[in-house]
């Protein structure tokens, strides 16, 4: 494929793709965007000296303080394309609203790939080995969330869990986590453990809702995992398993490589387009999705892993 400027790109139906958006999608607020002017890129990976605290009062006549810098760990890559087409055919088209068919096929494309996105950034922040030592927990046993508790077993410990994991990310990084997300499953069973119906007060609603989590758990950003895919057997497949992710991630509006943070995602600025081109020979119209990103982890200390919740 040429140079994305070189194609003949649908201004409308671009805008409309950079407009979409998808509830059940929630990467995003793991892997926030920073816009990179080239494919490639230095990725600088960050150590505790991004989040630490520095004593910074002076006396009079005193020295300046001074920091020792340990340096960034800095790597190269190059951000990967990703395209999708969806055919039309002259037929369809004249028996359709030419522009109606023309936006279906840019929600489908521009699902796919952010569809594609989801997966990516869920396989990185699901697999264990992604964490440092300290910063994931496997449930197992009386521990797991679908652990109510009866006459001889106490109910297992959520708030204390997330507690556990809170305290490990303070510890190496100094600052709190901001966001969670969890996997539809955990929520189902997080929402209706004793533990957490017990904290709510006799007299409101017996009803668990993101903005009680915020409250209980003084995580600012919570949200449930519920996207989909259909795997190669035609069985709908979730992209987010039993498992709570943890992570501060940078607050800023405008976010650079700079910026400490668990991870983020480098996009190339406007690569998100649309365009339309026909093969020679045949009867159809194809609106093509182009996006050009790479979903990056470049602190995993601030972030925490607890798998298997049920």
């Amino acid at each position: 494929m040429g140079r994305l400027e070189d194609l003949r790109i649908n201004a409308y139906l671009s805008e409309v793709a950079r407009g979409y958006s998808n509830n059940a999608f929630v990467a995003d607020s793991l892997f926030p965007t920073i816009d990179s002017e080239t494919e490639k890129i230095d990725i600088f990976e960050f150590n505790k000296e991004a989040f630490q605290v520095y004593n910074t009062e002076r006396a009079i006549r005193a020295n300046s303080n001074v920091m020792s810098p340990k340096g960034f760990n800095k790597k190269s890559a190059t951000l990967t394309e990703h395209d999708l087409a969806y055919p039309i055919d002259y037929r369809e088209e004249d028996e359709s609203k030419k522009v109606k068919l023309q936006l279906h096929a840019t929600n489908v494309v521009t699902e796919g790939l952010k569809l594609k996105h989801e997966t990516q950034c869920a396989d990185l922040v699901q697999n264990p080995a992604n964490y440092p030592t300290g910063n994931k927990i496997i449930l197992a046993g009386n521990s797991k969330f679908s652990n109510y508790g009866n006459d001889t077993t106490p109910a297992s410990d959520p708030v204390g869990v997330i507690e556990d994991a809170k305290d490990a990310i303070a510890g190496k990084i100094a600052q709190d986590p901001n966001t969670m997300v969890i996997g539809h499953e955990s929520w189902k069973k997080l929402k209706r453990h004793p533990q957490i119906q017990g904290l709510i007060s006799n007299n409101q609603n017996k009803l668990v809702t993101l903005n009680f989590l915020k409250e209980i758990f003084e995580i600012q950003n919570i949200y449930i995992g519920k996207s989909v895919f259909v795997d190669e057997n035609g069985n709908f497949v979730k992209v987010w398993s039993d498992n709570i992710i943890l992570a501060y991630t940078s607050p800023l509006s405008s976010r650079t490589e700079y910026d400490p943070a668990f991870a983020y995602t480098v996009r190339k600025k406007n690569s998100l387009a649309i365009d339309e081109y026909r093969k020679e020979g045949n009867k159809l119209k194809y609106i093509r999705a182009t996006d050009i990103y790479t979903p990056f982890l470049v602190g995993p200390e601030a972030g925490y892993l607890i798998s298997d919740t049920n």
